[in-house]
């Protein structure tokens, strides 16, 4: 049984996704479990209980090797009414910063 090198390069490509993919649910997990942890410590409430990728690029971590940069949305809330949208930024597994800002005076 003889396969063509088209086909194992189309097997390495699908390999190639599926450990992408699976890295990808694996940092958004971190990002979630990071929100979580700064609501808990910080007295904000995370709403919907997720984030969402809003960009990704390619960026060198620490030692200066590439890895994948992602910044993730998520809505929180200090008084559960009023909502408002932070981000955590990734660089690889790594939690590099989250942005929440402060609570401020709600005028009527």
């Amino acid at each position: 049984m003889y396969f063509t090198l088209g086909e194992v390069l189309a097997v390495f490509a699908f390999g190639g996704l599926c450990v992408f993919f699976l890295e990808a649910v694996r940092v958004r997990e971190l990002a979630i479990q990071a929100v979580q942890r700064a609501s808990e410590q910080d007295d904000f409430q995370l709403l919907d209980q997720t984030v969402h990728l809003q960009r990704m690029s390619l960026s060198r971590n620490d030692m200066g090797r590439w890895s994948i940069w992602r910044q993730y949305r998520f809505d929180y809330s200090h008084d559960g009414v009023e909502r408002r949208q932070g981000h955590v930024i990734m660089l690889g597994k790594k939690l590099k910063a989250m942005v929440v800002s402060e609570s401020g005076p709600t005028l009527h």
